[in-house]
């Protein structure tokens, strides 16, 4: 065993071989958390080349002992199966480990979910609608953060929008599958009437579409064509993540109006590049959002309500400029990667300690 592994003081969980969510948003504070506690993550799966991984089998030896100052090391995990690995190790082997799982569902937890929350020795949430979900809530909510250099505002929007070809003059971006979760339809439903009343806005749709939702988005464009209004809606297809600040910078308003969410960090990219929001009440977003002043807030799958505001936001393109400019200083001053980073660091670091 290297000498470096044996002072790891955070285990990261890594069990999923599929790029996810979940993977991104570890992959994103890792960056920073490798700079604040020893970090070993079992599983390599997407790893840059620079973070330590450890096996199973490494960990069994090595989190037999504690610390040499006594505290114990901490099993950061994201997923249920990857509570169990530290229940495992814990259990099983008797490693000197204490866990610590982040729980970001918005809905009653299975019975497997809640026994693992039970078993684990601190709970993580990152939002207040997450954290209602667990029973005796969460030890501590820590948000996910952005990353202020790749999420930024646009030199010059108009010109970047022109850049991209779109027809009109605003851009109105929707981020995700398009599926009837993300509330894809609800953009559409509401913006076909509005966009003949604003001729200077775009709808633009960032996301795939699997095989299973292409009647879905089918039926959309049906919709669409019968309106007149093929060319105001822009069907983007999957884009590559190093594509997505560009567009995200090159809108006027980003929606986002799924009707059940994790935490959807669309929205706090969306505020990151400047860019004024309209968000449901899914994930974070009431935690986020700061109504009148970052965007609005509209009920989950409540198209009237939706479209109202949708109405109230073209009518003022000048408002959502000055909106967007409130949303990168709120995301700077609450939600960026730097802040989440040291924030759990701080926490885990404190479960180390044993009385």
């Amino acid at each position: 065993m290297s000498s470096h592994l044996s002072a790891t003081e955070l285990i990261l969980g890594n069990s999923n071989p599929r790029f996810s969510g979940v993977t991104s948003t570890m992959l994103q504070v890792l960056r920073y958390q490798k700079d604040l506690m020893k970090v070993a993550v079992l599983g390599n799966h997407h790893l840059p080349e620079d973070i330590q991984t450890a096996t199973f089998r490494q960990l069994i030896r090595l989190c037999q002992k504690p610390l040499p100052d006594g505290r114990c090391r901490v099993f950061h995990a994201r997923r249920n199966n990857e509570v169990i690995q530290a229940l495992l190790l814990k259990k099983l082997f008797r490693a000197k480990i204490r866990i610590a799982f982040t729980s970001t569902a918005q809905r009653q937890h299975s019975w497997i979910t809640r026994y693992l929350i039970r078993q684990s020795d601190a709970i993580i949430s990152t939002c207040s609608a997450a954290a209602s979900y667990i029973q005796g809530g969460p030890d501590i909510i820590i948000p996910h953060g952005i990353d202020l250099s790749t999420y930024a505002p646009a030199d010059d929007r108009t010109e970047l929008w022109k850049a991209f070809g779109f027809p009109g003059k605003y851009g109105i971006g929707i981020f995700g599958r398009v599926r009837h979760q993300k509330g894809v339809d609800l953009l559409i439903h509401a913006a076909i009437p509005l966009l003949k009343k604003h001729p200077d806005f775009t709808v633009v749709i960032c996301g795939e579409t699997t095989p299973d939702q292409q009647h879905f988005q089918d039926r959309l464009q049906g919709e669409i064509d019968a309106a007149g209004l093929t060319d105001r809606f822009i069907f983007l297809g999957k884009q590559p993540f190093s594509a997505l600040p560009k567009l995200f910078k090159a809108m006027t308003l980003v929606t986002a109006l799924s009707r059940n969410e994790g935490f959807g960090l669309t929205i706090p990219e969306a505020m990151a590049s400047g860019v004024a929001v309209l968000a449901s009440e899914a994930g974070a977003w009431k935690d986020i959002v700061r109504e009148d002043v970052d965007g609005q807030i509209v009920p989950c799958d409540d198209l009237e309500a939706t479209q109202q505001q949708l109405d109230l936001m073209m009518a003022d393109p000048d408002q959502l400029v000055e909106m967007g400019r409130h949303g990168r200083e709120r995301v700077e001053q609450h939600y960026t990667l730097e802040r989440e980073a040291k924030a759990l660091c701080d926490f885990l670091s404190s479960l180390a300690v044993v009385e």
